[in-house]
């Protein structure tokens, strides 16, 4: 068996543990893999190789041309050629949109925008799809338009052409309605999004909050702020094509229609945790108080952030997110506790000092009262 997908990105290592997971469940196949990019060219071994079956994301016409001369069963993870003759398994972008718009409606959004790479086929549907469904909502999408887009490229290569212009993409953000949710077609133009905003002095997510798509771990996480994005179910793609190709190769018709496979669901990260806040002074107030919470701030720090009285400041935040600074501060030292809990080590009075609480004693009376269970016991619950 042989496996043409990439090893470069999240998304088709992935694809690889779901394979590898129908596998051990089901066959004792021989598996070939070759460490690939997705660009890459057919590989010079496919045209005499002697196997039983393959599970490739076509890229390209020549590999598509070497995998269909082979005549043996094979199954597409790619679908960028829809002509071929070759049953597809691959992410339902529809859902990936709907979830999108859902997720930054619940936020309160009513302005909405879409930034891809111009040309790349993912890039497209995805945009299609959400200017649609946003459009169905009763709302208008902005949809970041390349002026210099190559009318022919491969994926990489549309990607490479639209990284290269970053002004082209401030000037759009900057004429954007504020706030404003922003999907991105994968998370490569997420964290190119998120680096421009910065550069450009836009606030995100109280300005622009950003999603992307693949939920590229160590790419989301390296963004600033972090970046969310949707999780495709890359393991459920890769187990349904090998199970696809085990019955093909049993003598099963392959299906007319491409198998779509839902995403699992957002990763919400710094990039989209916020409320959508008309009222300027409290959207400062509040990305003051996420910025600065952990470093032992009180309500009087943040007054001295916003031209606003106390008395105002507790009235129009209270109006706005239903607490006032105080609680807030807290909620966001709590949410910051549990993740130091969940994925550090570190004993708690260090906890403690890291969000800006002097004993480990109140940090202990404090987390059992808003969440009914010690840090211990949080700790101890599968991560």
């Amino acid at each position: 068996m042989a496996l043409l997908i990439e090893s470069s990105r999240a998304y088709g290592r992935g694809v690889l543990l779901g394979v590898a997971k129908y596998v051990r469940e089901h066959r004792r196949w021989s598996i070939f893999l070759q460490e690939r990019s997705l660009g890459d060219v057919s590989p010079r071994w496919l045209k005499d190789w002697e196997g039983d079956g393959l599970i490739a994301r076509v890229e390209n016409r020549p590999t598509a041309e070497a995998i269909q001369r082979l005549g043996l069963p094979a199954v597409d993870l790619r679908y960028l050629l829809p002509d071929l003759e070759m049953p597809s398994v691959r992410t339902d972008d529809e859902a990936a949109t709907r979830l999108t718009l859902e997720h930054l409606m619940e936020r309160g959004f009513q302005h909405f925008a879409f930034c891809g790479f111009d040309g790349a086929d993912y890039s497209d549907i995805r945009r299609d799809s959400f200017v649609k469904q946003v459009a169905q909502a009763g709302f208008r999408c902005d949809v970041f338009a390349d002026p210099q887009t190559p009318r022919k490229a491969s994926t990489f290569g549309y990607e490479e052409h639209g990284l290269k212009y970053e002004h082209v993409v401030a000037r759009w953000i900057k004429e954007l309605p504020k706030p404003v949710g922003l999907m991105t077609c994968n998370d490569i133009r997420g964290q190119q999004v998120l680096n421009v905003c910065r550069t450009i002095g836009v606030a995100v997510p109280d300005e622009v909050a950003v999603i992307g798509v693949d939920n590229d771990e160590v790419l989301c996480e390296l963004s600033d702020p972090p970046l969310s994005s949707i999780a495709p179910n890359t393991e459920r793609i890769g187990y349904e094509a090998a199970a696809l190709l085990d019955r093909m190769m049993a003598g099963e018709k392959p299906p007319a229609r491409p198998i779509f496979v839902e995403p699992t669901g957002i990763i919400t990260r710094l990039s989209t945790d916020v409320l959508s806040i008309e009222d300027r002074h409290i959207a400062s107030a509040a990305r003051y108080i996420r910025e600065h919470a952990c470093e032992g701030i009180d309500v009087s720090d943040v007054l001295r952030a916003v031209p606003l009285s106390r008395s105002a400041l507790e009235r129009r935040f209270a109006k706005v997110l239903g607490h006032s600074p105080k609680e807030e501060i807290l909620r966001v030292r709590l949410n910051r506790v549990k993740q130091l809990l969940a994925e550090t080590d570190f004993p708690l009075a260090t906890i403690a000092e890291k969000v800006g609480l002097e004993h480990k004693e109140y940090l202990c009376v404090l987390f059992k009262n808003k969440t009914g269970l010690t840090p211990g016991e949080f700790r101890a619950q599968p991560r």
